[in-house]
C-alpha cells in the first residue's frame, strides 16, 4: 500500500516544495517586522511647537532645531516667527511648548497666563543688539543717541540735520506684535511714540530689504541681520553694534533674548533649552550673529 506523499521530506524535490511553502511566510514576517518598526518610530515621534519672536525664529532657532534633530531624529519642529507677542499668546493659550521673546513678559501677559493656569518662566538664551541701519550709500557713519531718538520720533525729518546729504528721512520699524518694536521705544526713544510717517514691517529681513532699496531709509534690525545686502549699521555714540560690544554692554541698545515656558521646562522642551545653552548650541548662537550667554 502506498504511503501518504506529504510525509516525504527528503530529497531535492522535497526541498523545493519546502522552499515554496516557506518563502511566502518569510515575506509576511519581514513585512510584519517593518510594520512594527514603523509603529515604534511613530510611537516615539514628538513634535516641539515653538512660536514668537522673529528675531530668534527667522534664523537662529531653525538652525538650532536642525542641529538638535541630528541626535533626535524622531523629533519634528513647528516654528512660527511672528513676533514676541504671538509667542506669549500661544503659551497663555497652551498652544506652544516654547515661546520665543526678544523682550520680557508684560505684567498683563503674566496675569493673563496665571488666570489660565500658566506660569511664564523665562530663560535667557543669548544677547542681541538692536542695530540702527542705513542704506550703504548714505554718508552718515554714526549718530548720537539723541539723534536716533529725534529721527525715530519724527523731530528730525531731513538727513542734512544729522550730517547727511539733503533728503527726507524714511523710517522703517517693526510692527506692534514685535518685542523689538517696544524694546527700541524703551532703549532709544525714552518710550516716546514713533513718527507718524514710520512704516511698520513684519520682520528684520523686511526692514533690511526696504532700507537697502531706499537711499534715504533708516531702520533697525537684530545683530544677526546687519550683513544684509545694501545696508550698513551705524555707530551709536561712537560704538558699533557687534558681538563684543553687546556682550560688554558697551553698545547702547543691547538686550537679552528669551525662551519662555509654562513653569520650569520639562521633557523635550527641557532638552531643547539645555541644548541651546550647551557649548554646541551657543556656538551656533555666535555663528548666526548673536552674543552667547557664556
Amino acid at each position: 500500500m502506498r504511503g501518504p506523499a506529504f510525509l516525504c521530506v527528503a530529497g531535492p524535490a522535497s526541498n523545493k516544495k519546502t522552499q515554496k511553502i516557506q518563502m511566502p511566510n518569510m515575506k509576511r514576517i519581514l513585512i510584519l517586522a517593518a510594520g512594527l518598526a514603523l509603529a515604534a518610530t511613530n510611537a516615539n515621534a514628538e513634535t516641539l511647537i515653538i512660536k514668537g519672536s522673529d528675531t530668534l525664529g527667522a534664523k537662529l532657532v531653525p538652525q538650532l532645531a536642525e542641529a538638535f534633530k541630528a541626535s533626535h531624529p524622531a523629533v519634528s519642529f513647528k516654528i512660527a516667527a511672528e513676533g514676541s507677542t504671538t509667542g506669549f499668546a500661544a503659551l497663555i493659550n497652551k498652544a506652544a511648548n516654547i515661546g520665543m521673546a526678544s523682550r520680557r513678559a508684560k505684567p498683563t501677559e503674566v496675569s493673563d497666563a496665571s488666570a489660565n493656569g500658566v506660569a511664564l518662566h523665562p530663560v535667557i538664551v543669548c544677547f542681541d543688539g538692536i542695530a540702527v541701519i542705513v542704506n550703504s550709500s548714505n554718508p552718515v557713519k554714526g549718530l548720537t543717541k539723541k539723534q536716533v531718538e529725534q529721527i525715530f520720533t519724527g523731530d528730525v525729518k531731513d538727513w542734512s540735520a544729522v550730517g547727511g546729504a539733503p533728503g527726507p528721512i524714511s523710517i522703517y520699524t517693526r510692527n506692534t506684535a514685535s518685542g523689538t518694536y517696544s524694546d527700541f521705544m524703551e532703549l532709544a526713544m525714552k518710550k516716546r511714540n514713533y513718527a507718524g510717517s514710520a512704516q511698520k514691517l513684519a520682520g528684520n529681513e523686511q526692514i533690511a530689504s526696504e532700507v537697502g532699496k531706499n537711499a534715504n531709509g533708516i531702520g533697525y534690525v537684530g545683530l544677526a541681520y546687519i550683513k544684509a545686502s545694501g545696508i550698513r549699521a551705524v555707530a551709536v555714540d561712537g560704538v558699533v553694534p557687534a558681538i563684543k560690544s553687546v556682550n560688554s554692554h558697551a553698545y547702547a541698545y543691547s538686550r537679552p533674548t528669551f525662551y519662555y515656558t509654562n513653569g520650569e521646562p520639562t521633557g523635550l522642551a527641557r532638552e531643547f533649552v539645555d541644548f541651546t545653552l550647551s557649548s554646541a548650541g551657543q556656538k551656533i548662537v555666535e555663528q548666526v550673529g548673536f552674543a552667547p550667554v557664556k
